[in-house]
């Protein structure tokens, strides 16, 4: 696979970052450009573990390499720091759109946690309100430089935290201003979405619909309790599905499987995994199975029937795009045009999105690849 000088990427001649995507699986903290984050420091008052941006981005890749979901979310703090009024809320998310369009996406879900932005007396539902007044100047920008984007809000509770019932409600009451559904994030082992029950029985009531982190820092009990007691409609990341798989009998591309009646539900059910390859590698979520792009069990799942998407979790943190997630995946398993197209595909209809809408996503996916 041949890769430009701007990081664009080809596949059977055509670019990767021309092609309509969808992206479902994206964190606004995580996305935050470094020479933001240098800018908004400096006007803060906070000290910063580089000077400049490349420096900040070598330490991004430090911190983050460290093969941990703990040690990969303690970059987090540094961007929650500078990032507590409405300016900069606004700001990020304004940067973020301008970004994903950049990298050919058409649509996309950007989740964020509004209690870690509150520290300085920022109220949530005015957090929301400026982070939805920044995409909307970043789709207005995009639309007059020729570039058609819709992102939507997905509001994350802290899963360590006991906010999940009032951010549930800032969810539902903001459902007409850009919010489509709910989450829970951060540190998934021994916080299981049980603990948020009342949380995710009160969306039900409401018919709001939940993703839910599960399946990336704890197992196949995570993901259980994610569509039990959280209802998920989506997991978030949810590669550990694959532990509920045993495979019997692999010869050249045909594999023999026994299912464990979680995956068999999941694959069933079609419900749509969320999955961030580099991610995955850097938090150690395929450690079990290698630590390499080529070991991931994405083509595993993919084979069998999975509802597969493909996401960037967090591009600062990363120092990745969906072009380049995209590339990953084309290199390690020789996927081709039609593959990267059922990735979009399934992406475009798990969007939290009204079938209608759903269905011209699909319809633009159809004509971009067509072209």
């Amino acid at each position: 696979m041949a890769i430009d000088h701007n990081g664009d990427m080809k596949v059977q001649g055509l670019s990767l970052r021309a092609l309509p995507k969808v992206s479902l699986h994206d964190h606004l903290d995580g996305a935050v450009r470094p020479e933001t984050i240098i800018d908004l420091a400096g006007a803060a008052g906070i000290e910063t573990p580089a000077k400049d941006a490349a420096g900040l981005r070598r330490w991004f890749a430090q911190q983050c390499g460290a093969g941990s979901l703990p040690a990969y979310l303690k970059t987090f703090e540094l961007v929650a720091a500078v990032t507590q009024t409405e300016a900069a809320l606004t700001r990020i998310a304004r940067e973020y759109v301008a970004d994903l369009a950049a990298d050919g996406v058409i649509y996309g879900e950007v989740r964020w946690a509004p209690e870690q932005h509150t520290v300085g007396g920022l109220s949530p539902n005015r957090a929301v309100a400026a982070v939805q007044r920044g995409l909307e100047e970043g789709e207005e920008e995009a639309e007059a430089a020729g570039r058609s984007i819709r992102i939507s809000q997905i509001l994350s509770a802290m899963r360590q935290g006991d906010r999940s019932l009032e951010i549930a409600r800032l969810a539902v009451a903001n459902r007409e201003h850009g919010v489509v559904a709910f989450d829970i994030a951060g540190p998934e082992d021994g916080f299981p979405a049980s603990r948020h029950r009342e949380a995710f029985d009160y969306l039900a009531s409401e018919f709001l619909p939940v993703t839910v982190h599960a399946g990336e820092g704890a197992g196949s009990a995570s993901i259980r309790s994610a569509l039990i007691d959280g209802r998920a409609l989506r997991l978030g990341h949810g590669v550990r599905i694959a532990e509920d798989l045993q495979v019997i009998e692999r010869e050249g591309d045909d594999v023999q499987v026994q299912f464990g009646d979680l995956a068999r539900w999941v694959r069933d059910r079609e419900i749509p995994l969320e999955i961030s390859p580099s991610s995955n590698l850097q938090t150690g979520a395929i450690a079990q199975w290698g630590d390499e792009a080529a070991d991931h069990p994405f083509d595993l799942l993919y084979q069998l029937g999975f509802a597969v998407t493909v996401n960037t979790d967090n591009r600062t943190m990363s120092a990745t795009t969906l072009t380049r997630e995209l590339g990953l995946l084309v290199d390690a398993f020789e996927y081709d045009l039609d593959d990267l197209e059922v990735f979009q595909f399934n992406a475009a209809s798990a969007a939290f999105l009204p079938v209608e809408e759903r269905e011209e996503l699909v319809e633009m996916i159809a004509e971009g690849f067509e072209r």
